[in-house]
């Protein structure tokens, strides 16, 4: 998940990982498969994040193509999700 780090929510500048938003990831014979969400449904910035995950996934060597799937459940929740330094940058205890 090294190259996932990099990606940003844009709206809160916060890693995709750290924020929990990251749920899995694939390899296989040079096909990665991304499985995350989006921090609400109705998040404008989706298609942003998405494109943003998977050209830094397919600048990789050996990675041929690359699959991010949104998904929605489970829905995410930044008290059980995120980071404990992402926590305390919300401000959630």
């Amino acid at each position: 998940m090294g190259k996932l780090w990099e990606v940003n929510d844009p709206e809160i500048n916060l890693s995709i990982v750290d924020l929990g938003l990251v749920y899995g990831v694939e390899v296989e014979e040079g096909m990665v498969t991304v499985t995350m969400t989006l921090t609400s449904p109705g998040c404008p910035l989706g298609p942003v994040i998405r494109g943003e995950a998977y050209a830094k996934l397919k600048q990789l060597p050996g990675v041929k193509d690359v699959d991010v799937n949104i998904v929605w459940s489970p829905p995410w929740d930044p008290r059980t999700m995120a980071s404990e330094d992402v926590k305390m940058s919300l401000g959630i205890w």
